[in-house]
């Protein structure tokens, strides 16, 4: 296990407004890190998809809370977890796949597919009825004076 350099966790409703608010709190939390604007960009839009996710998909049909929380580790890598306890997911194999999504059709079904693509590793446990944790890990450019 690494050593934890620093962490956060902020829980907040399941508001589509929110979703902003969760997106910018991560940023601010990683600019300690000095990553580049793609990397920020980079896990502001997986932080975006999976908080999204957790709104339109976890909470479609109630009010809930989504946890976000960052793990600064050594050698410049985060691990965001982003946690419902919504109605979670039935197969997340399927889940997973391009364009599949149990949203309305204005629901690309790209969001798990966006994260993997902007972070290094992807991970899904879920239980329905019980709600989601999408982990997210990625290892950010070591610049000099920084970590």
């Amino acid at each position: 296990m690494q050593n934890v350099q620093n962490s956060m966790s902020i829980k907040f409703e399941s508001r589509s407004v929110n979703e902003a608010f969760a997106r910018q709190t991560v940023a601010a939390f990683v600019a300690q890190l000095d990553p580049t604007l793609e990397e920020l960009n980079d896990i502001k839009t997986a932080v975006s998809e999976a908080v999204t996710n957790a709104i339109v998909h976890g909470y479609a049909d109630r009010l809930g809370y989504i946890t976000v929380s960052a793990k600064l580790l050594e050698g410049g890598k985060i691990e965001i977890k982003v946690k419902d306890s919504g109605r979670g997911i039935a197969d997340i194999e399927k889940a997973r796949e391009p364009m599949f999504t149990t949203g309305d059709d204005t629901r690309s079904g790209m969001g798990f597919t966006i994260m993997e693509s902007f972070m290094d590793k992807l991970r899904v446990r879920s239980t329905e009825g019980k709600g989601t944790i999408v982990t997210m890990l990625r290892t950010l450019t070591l610049r000099d004076g920084v970590r």
